[in-house]
């Protein structure tokens, strides 16, 4: 048995992201698909007095049309990389395990890399490494060239047959993306994960759930988040 998962990169996601790379044998991560900049791909949620705050990596004026991996960051970007990390400084700092995680922070949001993708894809293998989660990571444009004329539901098929994948599993939200009957088909079982609910101390205020992965850390020391990577359910597809 072999388990797959697929993801587009996003930058500090929530904690569902990294309980689907815990769950299965291999990570893909899409590199050449068009960005938008109304998706998760460079923002994400914070705790900031209390409430939820956005925060947004700022990138170079472009083709609206580039893939996420022709895109870079701002060329100010040196200056916003200051700003974004003294803001989540003063957000955190009273955090319980802001000195155990900002140093991870620091390395992640000072990444030299101005290629959008690959600044996201540092930040990605940060996150893993300090959550001790040993599953590999592969870039989807790496993965050979006739995958990469497929599309949507064929394209994740194309992508299972290409690392020998026995079973799929996707994130509850994109059910109704795929057809179970496709997948067995090619011999494959498609699954879906639903993240459990989890609820933490964030000072004294009201919880508020799905922020980025970065306020889990900050409110929790690194074993409580494996124990968190497992708070899931596995959906078996129609």
């Amino acid at each position: 048995m072999k388990k797959i998962g697929i993801m587009q990169p996003y930058f500090l996601p929530y904690i569902g992201y990294f309980q689907l790379m815990e769950m299965v044998d291999e990570f893909v991560i899409y590199d050449n698909i068009e960005f938008s900049k109304a998706s998760w791909i460079r923002r994400n949620r914070m705790l900031q007095n209390g409430k939820e705050a956005y925060f947004t990596l700022p990138i170079k004026k472009d083709s609206d049309f580039l893939d996420v991996d022709q895109r870079y960051l701002a060329k100010n970007f040196d200056k916003e990389a200051g700003k974004l990390l003294r803001r989540i400084e003063a957000n955190y700092l009273k955090a319980p395990y802001f000195k155990d995680f900002f140093p991870v922070v620091q390395e992640i949001i000072f990444c030299k890399e101005r290629n959008l993708f690959d600044y996201i894809l540092n930040s990605v293998y940060c996150i893993k490494d300090y959550l001790k989660i040993e599953t590999p990571i592969k870039v989807f444009s790496k993965l050979g060239k006739d995958v990469h004329l497929l599309r949507a539901q064929d394209k994740v098929i194309g992508v299972c047959k290409a690392l020998r994948a026995t079973h799929y599993i996707n994130s509850f939200g994109g059910k109704h993306l795929y057809d179970s009957e496709s997948f067995e088909k090619e011999n494959l079982q498609l699954l879906f994960f639903r993240t459990s609910h989890i609820e933490y101390s964030q000072f004294d205020n009201d919880f508020i759930p799905f922020l980025s992965i970065m306020d889990v850390c900050m409110f929790n020391n690194v074993a409580q988040v494996q124990e968190y990577l497992s708070h899931f359910e596995i959906i078996n597809s129609p």
